[in-house]
Order: C-alpha cells, then sequence, then structure tokens
C-alpha cells in the first residue's frame, strides 16, 4: 500500500492515503462543509491524557469548534483551554462539573476521557441531555454498564462512537478486508498481545488532596476512598475501584481487531491467568495476563505484559491471524501476509507520521455521522461487544476458574460468583440509570 504523502495532504483527502484504498469502504470526509449551520460545538470532558489527544484531533476535522472543556484538575483545565484557543479562533468556555457543561444547549456533542469509573455514566447523562457522544475505550467500568450504555444510546436516538480508533485507520481496513477475503485461507484462531515497562506504584500513603483537584467530584459514581498519594492521573487503572487493567486498558484494541477479522460477536467460554508478578506493591490488577475467549468456530488469545517490554512480530502492540492457507500479522503499524511456507506473499504498510492524523479520521467519521448521517466506524453496541471480552476475562480472573457465556447476550451462565462481579456498587445518588 503506498503512503507517500505529506501530512498535509492526507488530511486535504484522505481517501489518497493509499491508492490501494480505492477498493474500500469511503473514508470519512475531512472537508466537512463550512456553512455555519452545519458547525459542530463539542465539548471535550477530561483533559489529561487521550483528552489532550482529543483536543489535537478535533482541531483537525473542519467545521468543529471546541465550545468548551472540563476537568476536575485544575491545571488541566487550564491546559486543554490554552491548546484549544492556540488553534481556534474562539477560547473555549471552562467548567470542573460535566453536568454543568451538558445544560448547554448550544453544544451539539461531548468526547470523553475520564477514567473508567466515569465513562459510562457521564455517557448516560450526556445521552440524557441530548448530546451526541464520542466516548474513550473500554467506555464501561463492568459488564452491567455495557448493557446500559449501548440502551442510553438507542432510547434516546444518540450517535454514539467508542474510540477504538484502529476501525478508522487506512492501513488496518485494508488488512481486515485481506483477512475477509480468504488471502490467509479460512481462519481459525487469532491472537493479540501489548508489552510495556511499567514501574512499580508503590505502597499509597494518605495524603491532603491537592489544591488543584476536586477529589469528590473525580471520585464521582464510585464509592468514595480516602485520597491516597499514588491514584492520580494514571495509576487508577490497576485498581479494581476505578479501573479494569491492562484487559480493559490496551487488549480492547487488539480484542476489537480480533473480533472484527474473525467476524465474531461474543464468546461461549473464557479463561483468564497470570498474576501481579513484577512487583509488590498496591497493583491489584494482573501485570502478567493470558486471556483465552472460545467462540466455537474460532478462537482468540490475548496476552499482556505491562513490565516486560519485549513483545512479538517486533512489536508491543500487533494482533496475527491463523488461517488454513497462511498467516496474517498486523505488528505495530505494519501487516505482512505469509504462506505456510513463512513465504512473504504481501505487506501493507502504515506510517508512524501518520497515526495523528488516523486519530482525527476516527473524530471525522463522528462528525459526518452527525451531520450526514454516515455509519459509524466503531458504534458503541459493537464497541461494548469487544469490551464485553475484557470485563469477561477479568471476572475470570479475579474468581479464578473458566467462565460459560451465553454467545447471544454475554450473560454468565450458572456462576454466582462471576455473576455478583458482572456490575458494582455506586455512590448513592449517583446509580446509573437510563
Amino acid at each position: 500500500m503506498k503512503n507517500n504523502l505529506t501530512r498535509r495532504d492526507f488530511l486535504k483527502n484522505s481517501s489518497l492515503v493509499a491508492a490501494g484504498l480505492a477498493a474500500l469502504p469511503a473514508a470519512p470526509s475531512l472537508q466537512a462543509a463550512a456553512s455555519p449551520n452545519n458547525r459542530l460545538r463539542v465539548a471535550v470532558i477530561g483533559c489529561n491524557g487521550r483528552g489532550m489527544a482529543h483536543i489535537a484531533a478535533l482541531l483537525e476535522v473542519p467545521n468543529v469548534e471546541i465550545a468548551c472543556v472540563c476537568d476536575v484538575d485544575r491545571r488541566a483545565l487550564e491546559k486543554g483551554i490554552a491548546a484549544a484557543a492556540r488553534k481556534q479562533s474562539t477560547t473555549p468556555k471552562g467548567e470542573k462539573d460535566l453536568r454543568k457543561l451538558l445544560e448547554d444547549p448550544g453544544i451539539d456533542a461531548v468526547t470523553i476521557a475520564t477514567p473508567e469509573h466515569w465513562q459510562t455514566p457521564a455517557t448516560l447523562l450526556a445521552c440524557a441531555a441530548g448530546k451526541h457522544v464520542y466516548v474513550e475505550k473500554p467506555a464501561s467500568h463492568n459488564g452491567r454498564e455495557s448493557e446500559l450504555i449501548v440502551a442510553a444510546a438507542r432510547k434516546h436516538k444518540r450517535v454514539v462512537q467508542m474510540g477504538n480508533q484502529r476501525r478508522s485507520w487506512p492501513w488496518v481496513i485494508e488488512s481486515i478486508q485481506a483477512v475477509h477475503a480468504g488471502e490467509v485461507g479460512q481462519v481459525y484462531f487469532a491472537r493479540g498481545w501489548y508489552t510495556n515497562r511499567r514501574p512499580s506504584i508503590g505502597r499509597g500513603k494518605p495524603a491532603p488532596v491537592p489544591e488543584w483537584l476536586d477529589y469528590a467530584l473525580w471520585q464521582g459514581p464510585a464509592p468514595e476512598k480516602p485520597y491516597r498519594d499514588n491514584i492520580l492521573h494514571y495509576n487508577w487503572h490497576w485498581f479494581w475501584h476505578w479501573g479494569t487493567g491492562e484487559l480493559g486498558n490496551n487488549a480492547v484494541h487488539a480484542l476489537d481487531l480480533a473480533r472484527w477479522g474473525l467476524k465474531v460477536g461474543l464468546p461461549n467460554r473464557v479463561t483468564c491467568g497470570g498474576n501481579r508478578y513484577f512487583y509488590q506493591d498496591d497493583w491489584e490488577t494482573p501485570d502478567t495476563t493470558l486471556a483465552t475467549f472460545d467462540f466455537g468456530r474460532c478462537g482468540i488469545a490475548w496476552e499482556g505484559q505491562s513490565c516486560a517490554p519485549r513483545g512479538f512480530e517486533g512489536a508491543s502492540f500487533g494482533v496475527s491471524f491463523y488461517g488454513d492457507q497462511g498467516t496474517l500479522v498486523m505488528a505495530g503499524n505494519n501487516c505482512v501476509i505469509y504462506d505456510l511456507k513463512d513465504k512473504v506473499l504481501r505487506e501493507i504498510k502504515g506510517r508512524q507520521a501518520d497515526l495523528f492524523s488516523f486519530d482525527s479520521i476516527h473524530f471525522a467519521n463522528f462528525a459526518d455521522a452527525i451531520r450526514e448521517g454516515k455509519t459509524l466506524a466503531a458504534e458503541i453496541e459493537e464497541g461494548q461487544k469487544s469490551t464485553l471480552l475484557c470485563h469477561l476475562g477479568n471476572i475470570a480472573w479475579r474468581t479464578g476458574h473458566t467462565i460459560d457465556c451465553d454467545p447471544q447476550t454475554g450473560k454468565i451462565l450458572g456462576d454466582k460468583a462471576a455473576q455478583a462481579l458482572w456490575s458494582r456498587e455506586y455512590r448513592p445518588g449517583w446509580e446509573p440509570k437510563v
């Protein structure tokens, strides 16, 4: 696949990213009509980490105005306002409480880059307020929230896109189409992985809440816990109270690609092994994970190594598809197709320099779905099928045994201990409702 465009050329015409993409579904338009009536006014909720990426990507989508940014961290809020104001003609207003910005009838859509315990509750509030929603993966903290977030999108007839952005990347689309076209024959198995070198988070100590943080609002729907010095702003991922571990953090991307390539929905059986091997600290979720998902006619495995950086196929992230005529390997930003003798048949290449623009395509697809009714690349129901694999894997790990599921609903069968983890407790008054 040719990929020799400049970043500016790419944004002018995303359909020309590769000559080979002519046969692919049309990419979302980055040339939205300039009519003021067609302008989308968007609020970004959460300005640390992915939230700043949301701001940067939205600023590349024509006729989108970041009207408001929201964060419980005053420093992050100021950073988000400044980032948007540098690139657009207006300065967004700032809000600490997302409920206040949802009262603004002039805001058409919100993007949500909060910690995982906030993602579904925030989406439910936004849908009820008549806003369209782009919500970061995994978009739910547990299986019950997976059900609620889809129900809210349907009840309020809102466009809800999940942030598994690889669904919009042209070279990924071409790679998945190669799987579907039978370039490696009948595919029976997919393997995904993610590796990193995360340090110990130590033993947290009680500490005064920083003056720049509204900790009560940060906790929001989660039952209240005292502030400790090793939770914010990232380590919450490794505590079950707020996060979903590496499965919800990174496996969701690989599992989504694997499901897409295999054309499967929900599994019959799930296993998950591993532990917190590398450090003895407050980290609760496994740092080394091997999860398997059986779909009857085919299967998926995912391996995560949070503290051992050496990956597979020369990359820290990837997915391989194994067929009866060969193997297709998506590793890093490239795809290689092999025959059964390990001979390279074809390569499909992405470019690291284009990844930022690829992020913008996913937001442009969201904007096009709102303005023109175009099909979402990662509609929330499809996204939650991938997320539910993460929740089921975590439940299998936490209970220490295999989980049997209804492949139509994903519901756990005949297992009270596992079923008890399908939902969670909420702080009184914050229970999510559709």
